[in-house]
C-alpha cells in the first residue's frame, strides 16, 4: 500500500512540475508578444528576395533575336538555386557566357569570354569581364553585347545601375569602332542612347 501511495506522490509530483513550467513559459511568451513593437520590413519590388535558404530565384538571360530590320533583346528565364541575389546574378552570367542552346536566339558575346566577378551594392550591379569581351565585331555587335550584358544584370532589379568593366578597369570605350560607353548604363540609357 504504501508503495502505491509513493507512485501516486510523485506522480502528482510530476504533473504539478509541469504544469508549473507551462505556465512559466506561457506566460513568458506572453508577455514577450505583448512588450514587442511590431516591425514592418517592405521588399523591393524589383528585386526577388527568397524567404527560405535553398530557394531558386528565377533570373533571365537575355539574347538578341533577330527581326526584319534589326535585333530586340529577348529574356530567358532560367531556374537557379540560389539564395543571394549575387549568387543569382552570377549564375545567370554564367549561362550568358556559355551561349544560347536553343531555339533562333543568338548572342553577339565573343566565345570565351569569362565572368571575372559581379557585385551587387545598393541600386549597383559592378561586372568584370575578361578582355575577350572586347574583341571582334562591328558597332551591331558591340551594341548588341553592351545589351545583354545590361539587361542580364538588371534581370532582378530593372532600375540597377551597371558598370561593365574588363579585367578590373572600367570600360569607356569598346572595340575599334569606338563604341563610347557612359557609365553607369541602365535599360533606360541603354534605349535612349543605342540602337539595335
Amino acid at each position: 500500500m504504501n508503495n502505491e501511495q509513493g507512485s501516486k506522490r510523485i506522480s502528482s509530483g510530476v504533473i504539478a512540475a509541469v504544469s508549473a513550467a507551462v505556465i512559466t513559459v506561457g506566460g513568458g511568451v506572453a508577455w514577450l508578444a505583448s512588450n514587442q513593437t511590431p516591425t514592418t520590413i517592405q521588399p523591393s519590388h524589383n528585386i526577388t528576395q527568397p524567404s527560405q535558404p535553398g530557394q531558386e530565384q528565377t533570373p533571365s538571360v537575355y539574347w538578341l533575336k533577330p527581326t526584319d530590320t534589326s535585333f530586340d533583346l529577348v529574356p530567358q528565364p532560367i531556374q537557379i538555386a540560389a539564395t543571394q541575389p549575387n549568387q543569382a546574378l552570377e549564375q545567370a552570367f554564367q549561362a550568358l557566357l556559355a551561349g544560347p542552346t536553343e531555339g533562333t536566339d543568338s548572342t553577339t558575346i565573343p566565345q570565351g569570354t569569362q565572368l571575372l566577378g559581379v557585385k551587387l551594392e545598393n541600386d549597383e550591379v559592378h561586372v568584370n569581364l575578361s578582355d575577350n569581351f572586347t574583341e571582334g565585331g562591328g558597332s551591331a555587335s558591340m551594341i548588341g553585347r553592351v545589351g545583354q550584358v545590361v539587361y542580364t544584370a538588371t534581370t532582378l532589379n530593372p532600375n540597377a545601375k551597371v558598370y561593365i568593366e574588363v579585367d578590373g578597369q572600367q570600360l569607356d570605350i569598346l572595340g575599334g569602332e569606338g563604341l563610347e560607353l557612359e557609365q553607369p548604363l541602365t535599360r533606360e540609357s541603354f534605349q535612349q542612347n543605342y540602337s539595335l
